[in-house]
């Protein structure tokens, strides 16, 4: 009955959690080249420093 728990509390808690730490990464380090592209691209542009 213990081993029910354990895998339920895991699906449940566990990996959610989990997926959504590792969105919010992916998603940081995707913002970040895509800010250093743009600063390559255009670097006089007015967007760039309105998004700091």
């Amino acid at each position: 009955m213990l081993e029910i728990v354990i895998i339920a509390v895991v699906l449940v808690f566990v990996i959610p959690v989990g997926f959504i730490m590792s969105t919010s990464i992916a998603a940081a380090a995707i913002g970040a080249l895509m800010k250093d592209n743009a600063e390559l691209i255009d670097p006089e542009s007015e967007l760039i420093e309105t998004n700091i």
